[in-house]
């Protein structure tokens, strides 16, 4: 039987760290200043969320970017999944508004197909980025 040893080497990257800054603040803005605009705030948050994820890794991680780009798909999958079944409620999470942001409290397909469309946008950045 083999054995698979993922390695993964720590390495800072203060691009990708700014880039990753810059979309976290552009979905606070999403939620406190465009609140109101239904299709940013539904889909385009949805979207940016998988890619300020992917930024925030490698700026700290030295990963293949096609495997994490697949890894953030299925684990955003499945928090979304986890949505289904009130994950956050039954962590105890009910009463902390930042929490339940965080966790999300709706399942929703179209949610999961902005996620897929977030690493779409992501795998043909780094198709872009390799050429």
């Amino acid at each position: 039987m083999k054995n698979y040893i993922v390695k993964i080497n720590f390495k800072f990257d203060y691009k990708n760290f700014l880039i990753a800054i810059a979309i976290f603040f552009t979905e606070v803005l999403i939620a406190t200043k465009l609140k109101d605009c239904f299709f940013v705030r539904t889909y385009l948050g949805d979207v940016l969320v998988v890619i300020l994820i992917y930024y925030f890794i490698k700026a700290f991680f030295d990963i293949h970017s096609a495997k994490l780009i697949i890894g953030i798909l299925i684990f955003s999958c499945l928090i979304e999944f986890a949505q289904y079944f009130h994950f956050a409620e039954v962590l105890g999470f009910k009463h902390n508004q930042l929490m339940m942001i965080v966790l999300g409290n709706s399942f929703s397909w179209l949610d999961i197909i902005c996620y897929f469309a977030g690493c779409v946008i992501l795998f043909l950045i780094t198709k872009i980025k390799s050429e």
